[in-house]
């Protein structure tokens, strides 16, 4: 079809409306080369509009508009992208003493110019716009924004009716809000098929989101020549001045408007839909107030979409929170499936229906509008061959399944949420006919004026051939309810497997996945000790006594306990800062000075453990050597991410003993310099200057990440303790812990520091004999006592006012019952300086 075909009711589907070779009259179009130098076409007006006789093509720009105007022309062009919006000139002075308002834009090869009469003073768009988003950026609800936009533009532009108007799935756009003149009829809540607006007209509302039509009984301007030297027309889908198809203008006379106006509602690249401004005589916009309306336009959207999303969360939310009451209900259910029919209504807020029907074991149960009882058996076979595992969903089940058209005025359509693995129970969404629900909201006695084309084109003829297309139709099930469909899918058929035949495959499931965690468990296990068996067999010991030997090899270990009980806690990692706090938190004597800095740095698994163990050596040989062991001496460890995201850790010590470096590599100098470099392909040097230590590290990118986790305070200065003068000698003790081997390795260190071990209990009944037979001043319990817990001998000792404090292998106090919280935990394997002074400061307390 080209340009000068004739369009009717036949081909209006197919009318090339960007290319109309016309213009609307209140204003003039010029079309020239892309470097805007040389007029190719005009508009056959542009004497009338802007004063300049003759053939126009073929003539410079600048002796048509002047030498200023083509230069800011020019200009505004260099600022415009190929198929863009324009850029817009206000009130620019033309040869012949007339302002002139000018939107120009390039598209296709043409630099296209189009000229309007200003106004009499140069108006302010984004004074306008101001007022207008003013009015509606506090709005929080899309029923009110919807309404509210209509009132508000019908207000601020002076057309006799606006109306906010959405397109459905099936392009079919609906009436959502309306502002009109009293003596005009409503069409609030109409619906209109989606042949009214054809694709093709879709397509440029995406491109030129807002169209004006100043008169619906405009004159055509012809644009010459029609065609260029190369037989193309010229393309205005960008224009503003564009031609209107004349099978709408005919729409638009027998409603008996004379102008109109149409914002595009675009989220998400789609149309959503329109502002539709209509006026009952002709009505020419300016610029100024075009563009505040294209800006509130795309304010609007951005708004409305915003609030879309938010009510999306609200209604996931709602819906969650339904599910998780009734499976709250079901956990302790007897019988599952009379839960099911008990609370069929409870269902009904997770996805909007008519009707409601659950099958389950070949009985019915229903609510609201559903097809008759005896169509729901065959409905559950249907449901069988389509939904395998999965929901399914139709708007027009009549289409799809045989008979379904005798009761689709109560259920044309349906959504299927199966409720067990092997598809056999259903539950059923029911929707009404759409149609049912709606008639024409018009006056029935408004006659409208018809024009060539008959009575087609006129709003009651549309709603009428939209019910005709939606016959046997119901609403369609959104992609936000089909979703909450499968989430309860998943969720009841999770209720109903603890329930059902699939119980026993369930049991074959948790077995292989015990195993499977037995297995990960024993290569923890076997990679621990291997840790642990090069720890012991080091040749540190050579030339230092068994004591201090022991005293080292106990330290790494309890290390590389505190970093693998991280690990646990810390979903497979930790962080830096409490890998640093957990090391250094004994020194906080009062006598030195820590100092820790660095962002949130989170280490996996690998280089938590490798950390561990290089952090405690530095703390030890600190404490023994360095800045540790003298008051006034200070420690500064800090940490930065690299530009490639590396983390670069340094260590200083100053203000301490004065250093020389060993005299020999032992194991924990080996571990410091190259554990680093070996393990994990990063970076260590340490230096001994003699005013202290100075040690720089780098981990790889690979083995940390940034994390939202507390940032450490930058200067971390200790207090004096105020129970590290509690005397533990001659303290009596209770120990309860049924491991013999950690009890006795508990018992030795006791022993050491001086106190006096009444009773090693193994068992509550055990420690109950021994409290009955000796008071001691404090215990000491362990958490887990093989098949009971030490609870009820913690209560016994609150009761009787003996301090005590817990141990536990388990990490934290997770496995401390809440009843207890203050109370003193130790974790293992036992530290000596952290048991002493958990015990130290329980005796405190007691005082």
């Amino acid at each position: 079809m080209n340009a000068q075909t004739k369009v009717d009711l036949t081909n209006c589907d197919r009318e090339p409306i960007h290319i109309p070779g016309s213009i609307q009259p209140h204003g003039c179009l010029l079309a020239c080369d892309m470097s805007a130098v040389t007029v190719l076409r005009h508009s056959e007006n542009c004497a009338g509009i802007i004063g300049v006789e003759g053939d126009l093509n073929g003539r410079s720009l600048p002796e048509v508009l002047g030498d200023q105007v083509s230069h800011n022309i020019r200009n505004a062009l260099s600022r415009t992208q190929e198929g863009a919006r324009s850029s817009l000139l206000f009130g620019e002075l033309l040869p012949n003493g007339r302002r002139y308002d000018i939107a120009v834009h390039r598209f296709k090869g043409n630099a296209i110019i189009e000229l309007e009469p200003a106004e009499s003073e140069i108006a302010q768009p984004l004074e306008l716009t101001r007022a207008m988003l003013g009015r509606i950026q506090q709005i929080t609800t899309t029923d009110r924004l919807i309404r509210d936009t209509a009132r508000l533009i019908q207000g601020m532009l002076g057309y006799d009716r606006v109306m906010i108007y959405q397109f459905g799935s099936d392009g079919a756009g609906k009436v959502m809000s309306e502002a009109k003149r009293p003596d005009l009829e409503s069409f609030l809540g109409q619906y209109f098929p989606a042949s009214d607006i054809p694709q093709q007209a879709r397509a440029l509302y995406l491109k030129n989101t807002i169209r004006i039509i100043s008169d619906a009984n405009f004159e055509r301007i012809p644009v010459n020549p029609v065609l260029d030297i190369s037989g193309e027309p010229l393309d205005l889908s960008f224009a503003h001045l564009r031609s209107v198809s004349p099978i709408h203008c005919e729409y638009l006379r027998n409603m008996g408007v004379g102008a109109s106006m149409s914002i595009s509602i675009i989220i998400d690249g789609e149309l959503w839909g329109l502002i539709a401004c209509h006026h009952y005589g002709p009505r020419t916009l300016s610029m100024a107030q075009r563009v505040a309306a294209e800006m509130f336009g795309e304010f609007f959207s951005l708004h409305l979409n915003a609030l879309h999303n938010r009510r999306l969360l609200e209604a996931v939310t709602t819906a969650r929170r339904a599910l998780d009451e009734f499976l709250g209900l079901a956990v302790g259910a007897d019988d599952i499936n009379q839960l099911f029919r008990d609370h069929l209504s409870d269902f009904g807020n997770l996805i909007p229906s008519d009707g409601l029907a659950m099958w389950i074991d070949g009985k019915l149960v229903s609510s609201g509008a559903t097809p008759p009882p005896e169509a729901i058996p065959g409905l559950a076979r249907f449901a069988q061959t389509v939904a395998e595992g999965c929901i399914w969903a139709t708007n027009k089940l009549a289409n799809v399944f045989p008979g379904a058209e005798e009761y689709a005025a109560t259920a044309a359509g349906v959504l299927i949420v199966p409720l067990s693995q092997r598809p056999r129970d259903f539950l059923f969404y029911f929707r009404k006919e759409l149609v049912q629900t709606l008639d024409w909201a018009g006056n029935p006695d408004k006659v409208y004026e018809t024009g060539p084309l008959g009575d087609r084109l006129t709003p009651r003829k549309s709603f009428a051939i939209w019910k005709e297309t939606v016959h046997q139709q119901s609403a369609p099930w959104t992609e936000q309810e089909r979703e909450f469909g499968e989430a309860a899918r998943a969720a009841l058929v999770g209720v109903i497997l603890q329930h059902s035949e699939l119980l026993a495959d369930e049991r074959a499931k948790a077995e292989l996945r015990q195993r499977m965690l037995n297995e990960e468990l024993n290569h923890r296990v076997k990679n621990i000790l291997a840790v642990i068996k090069s720890l012991v067999t080091s040749p540190d010991h050579t030339g230092q006594s068994l004591e201090n030997y022991v005293e080292s090899l106990r330290g790494r270990i309890h290390a590389l306990s505190l970093a693998h009980d991280q690990v646990i806690r810390g979903d497979g990692g930790g962080s830096l800062v409490d890998l640093l706090n957990a090391e250094l938190t004994p020194y906080r004597t009062g006598t030195s000075s820590i100092v820790l800095s660095g962002p949130g740095v989170w280490m996996d698994a690998r280089a938590f453990s490798i950390m561990a163990l290089v952090l405690h050596e530095l703390s030890t040989n600190a404490a023994k050597y360095g800045a540790l062991s003298r008051p006034g001496a200070t420690l500064s460890v800090t940490w930065s991410i690299d530009d490639v995201g590396g983390c670069n850790i340094v260590w200083q010590e100053s203000d301490g003993p004065e250093v020389t470096p060993p005299s020999r590599r032992g194991f924990g100098t080996v571990l410091i310099d190259r554990s680093i470099p070996f393990d994990l392909g990063g970076e260590s040097d340490v230096q001994y200057l003699r005013e202290g230590v100075l040690a720089r590290f780098r981990i790889p990118p690979r083995f940390i990440s940034i994390r939202n986790v507390p940032a450490p305070t930058p200067v971390e200065t200790s207090h004096p303790s105020v129970v590290a003068d509690t005397d533990l000698t001659g303290k009596h003790v209770l120990v309860v812990e049924d491991q013999m081997l950690i009890a006795m390795d508990l018992e030795r260190l006791l022993v050491d520091a001086g106190m006096e071990v009444d009773a090693v209990a193994t068992s509550h009944r055990e420690a109950s004999a021994a409290l009955s037979r000796n008071r001691p001043d404090i215990a000491i319990l362990d958490v887990n006592l093989g098949e009971e817990t030490s609870e009820p001998i913690a209560r016994q000792l609150l009761a009787d006012g003996i301090p005590f404090i817990f141990a536990t292998g388990y990490g934290e106090a997770g496995s401390i019952p809440t009843a207890f919280e203050g109370i003193g935990v130790v974790r293992k394997p036992y530290d000596q300086d952290s048991i002493l002074r958990q015990l130290r400061e329980a005796l405190s307390k007691a005082k």
